[in-house]
C-alpha cells in the first residue's frame, strides 16, 4: 500500500499531476485511487489502512449510491411488515428530502463532513421535528446497508454528540410548547357545550373520545367484544390504520382497560341497538355498511361541525380544534384535574396506562405541567415564618449562653 505521485506533459505542454492511493483489499484485489491533492491522498491513505487490516473496506467500485441502499432498506421494512403508514413515510423521507440533496452519492465516499453539509441544507428550508426525522431515516438506511456488507460505518452516528443532541430536544420542546386549555385543549365548558350538541351516529363515538382518551386509530379498530357494558370497562386491543386496515397496537403499553363513565355506557348501550350489524369485523363505530370508518369523515362530518353548532368556534366561524387528538389531550386533562375542579384527581402512573403511554417519563413531558400544584404563595409565606422562628430561636439560644 503505497501514496505516490504521477506526472505527465499534455498534448499542449503543459504539466499535470495527480496523487495515486495502490492498495489492494482484505480480499487481495489490486486498487488505485486518484486525488488533485497529496492531503486529501494522505487521508484516504490511512483510512482504508485501517479498513483493510479491520476487514471492513468496501472499493468505491463495488459501492452503492444513497439512493440505491434506501430502495434496499424499504425492501427490508416491507419485508419485516412495517405499517403501511410508515413505509409511506420513510418513502417521502427518501424521495423527497435525501434523493435530492445526496442520492446520487456513494456509500463509500459518504463522509462526516457532507452528512454535516446535508443537514445544513435541511435546516435551510425544513422544520427541526423534520430535519430529526429525515437524518434518522439516513442513519437507519445506512445501518442497513451496513449489515449488508455495502458500508463500513454509519456516519450518521458520528454527527453529533449526545449532548447536542439532548439540547436539540429540549429546545424542540420550547418551540412546541405547553398544551394550553382552550388553545390545544378544549375547556370543561367547551366540552359541556359540544357534548350537549352532539346527535346521530356521532354521539357514541365522540363521547367515547372525550371519555376514554382513545386514538383515533383504535376508536375506529374498537370491537364490540372488546367493551364490556356490565364491568362498565372497555378493552383496546387493536387499531385500524389509515389505509383501513386492522392490526396490532404499536406497542405493549397501547394494550390496556379503561373504565367507562356511567352517562357512556347508557349511550353505548342504546347505540349497540342501532349500531350496522353488517360485515364481520363487529366495530363499535363502523360506517354504514359495516366496514371500517374513515378518519376524514369522523373529523369532518362528526366533530368540526359539532363543535361550529356548540359555538366552540374562532373568530372566522370555523370549528376550534381540528382534530380528535385534542379530545385525548381533554381526558388527559381530565384524569389530572382535582376532584373539586370536577377532574379525577389521579396519579401520573394511572394517566400513562389510561392513555397507553410506553413510559411515565412520556406522560410526564406532555401533560406534566397540567398536574395541580401547591399554593406557591403559601408555601412562600409558610418557609419564610419557618427561617423567622429559626433565627429567632438561634439568638434566644445565643442569650441564654451568655447569660
Amino acid at each position: 500500500m503505497s501514496v505516490r505521485r504521477r506526472s505527465w506533459t499534455n498534448r499542449d505542454g503543459s504539466l499535470s499531476e495527480v496523487w495515486l492511493v495502490d492498495y489492494r483489499d482484505q480480499r487481495g484485489r489490486r486498487h488505485i485511487k486518484t486525488f488533485d491533492r497529496r492531503k486529501d491522498a494522505d487521508a484516504y491513505h490511512a483510512t482504508v489502512t485501517v479498513d483493510v487490516r479491520q476487514g471492513t473496506h468496501l472499493p468505491d467500485s463495488e459501492s452503492v449510491t444513497v439512493s440505491e441502499a434506501g430502495r434496499l432498506w424499504l425492501q427490508s421494512g416491507d419485508g419485516a411488515g412495517l405499517e403501511r403508514t410508515t413505509l409511506d413515510s420513510y418513502r417521502q423521507h427518501l424521495n423527497f428530502h435525501i434523493d435530492p440533496l445526496i442520492g446520487a452519492v456513494k456509500l463509500s465516499q459518504l463522509t462526516v463532513p457532507m452528512v454535516r453539509h446535508f443537514e445544513d441544507k435541511l435546516r435551510a428550508k425544513r422544520s427541526p421535528p423534520m430535519v430529526r426525522k429525515v437524518l434518522g431515516s439516513l442513519s437507519s438506511i445506512l445501518a442497513d446497508a451496513q449489515e449488508r456488507g455495502l458500508v463500513s460505518q454509519n456516519v450518521v452516528r458520528g454527527l453529533r454528540s449526545r449532548r447536542l443532541r439532548g439540547k436539540e430536544r429540549r429546545i424542540d420542546r420550547r418551540q412546541r410548547g405547553k398544551l394550553r386549555i382552550g388553545v390545544d385543549i378544549p375547556s370543561p365548558d367547551e366540552i359541556r357545550d359540544i357534548i350537549t350538541h352532539l346527535d346521530g351516529r356521532w354521539r357514541p363515538l365522540l363521547l367515547t373520545a372525550i371519555f376514554t382518551g382513545l386514538r383515533a386509530s383504535e376508536l375506529r379498530g374498537l370491537r364490540w367484544a372488546d367493551v364490556d357494558l356490565k364491568r362498565n370497562e372497555l378493552h383496546v386491543r387493536q387499531r385500524a390504520d389509515y389505509y383501513r386496515k386492522i392490526g396490532a397496537l404499536k406497542s405493549e403499553a397501547g394494550e390496556r382497560s379503561i373504565p367507562l363513565a356511567p352517562m357512556l355506557v347508557n349511550t353505548l348501550r342504546e347505540w349497540k341497538l342501532a349500531c350496522p350489524k353488517k360485515g364481520e369485523l363487529r366495530l363499535v363505530f363502523p360506517n354504514g355498511i359495516g366496514r371500517i370508518e374513515s378518519h376524514a369523515n369522523i373529523v369532518n362530518r362528526g366533530f368540526l361541525p359539532a363543535q361550529i353548532a356548540a359555538d366552540v368556534t374562532t373568530a372566522n366561524g370555523k370549528a376550534k380544534y381540528t382534530g380528535l387528538h385534542s379530545l385525548r389531550h381533554f381526558y388527559a386533562s381530565w384524569c389530572i384535574n382535582r376532584r373539586v375542579d370536577g377532574g379525577l384527581e389521579l396519579p401520573l402512573k394511572v394517566v400513562q396506562a389510561r392513555l397507553g403511554h410506553a413510559s411515565v417519563q412520556m406522560t410526564a413531558d406532555r401533560y406534566g405541567h397540567l398536574f395541580p400544584r401547591g399554593d406557591d404563595g403559601a408555601e412562600l409565606a409558610a418557609a419564610h415564618l419557618t427561617s423567622h422562628y429559626a433565627a429567632a430561636h438561634r439568638r434566644d439560644r445565643q442569650h441564654r449562653h451568655a447569660g
